[in-house]
């Protein structure tokens, strides 16, 4: 594994918001993904309990992922997300929460998942349903070069 396959891998090098959440990766495998945050004050909401925003965004993550695994060292895959549905069940302060995606379904360009949050005593905190796109030039399962900037140009927002 190169360095920039473990510095992605281990979230120290991930772009904008990936890395501002500070997850690691625990596991990326074909149709599963799983990641983990150690719980920090950053994470909390006003309440002391972890944020809705960091369990959605993680939930988003671990689900795109699962249907974007790349095995091509140096190399990954991209996908947008099209729609997302969150279902939280419990609350936690500390510790490490631990979230799942798995793909379910899907063509060659839209897939689904699932995933659920779990604290570090086996507690659902949040489920979640989606629906993504995967990007131009990430259809096959080269994908494209991890350092290489891929536009997607099918869409006019140029959402990424």
């Amino acid at each position: 594994m190169s360095q920039d396959e473990s510095d992605l891998i281990n979230g120290t090098e991930l772009p904008g918001f990936h890395s501002l959440l500070g997850y690691r990766q625990g596991r990326w495998e074909e149709d599963e993904a799983v990641i983990e945050l150690a719980l920090e004050p950053r994470h909390l909401n006003l309440g002391g309990v972890i944020h809705g925003g960091v369990l959605t965004s993680l939930l988003d993550i671990a689900m795109a992922q699962a249907g974007t695994y790349c095995p091509y060292p140096g190399r990954m895959r991209k996908a947008i997300t099209l729609s997302l549905t969150t279902t939280f069940t419990g609350q936690c302060s500390s510790g490490t929460i631990r979230v799942t995606g798995r793909k379910r379904a899907g063509g060659r360009r839209i897939f689904n998942s699932t995933g659920e949050v779990h604290d570090d005593q086996g507690n659902l905190l949040a489920m979640a349903e989606g629906t993504f796109r995967i990007r131009s030039g990430s259809d096959r399962p080269e994908g494209v070069p991890i350092n290489e900037s891929t536009p997607d140009t099918t869409r006019g927002s140029g959402h990424v």
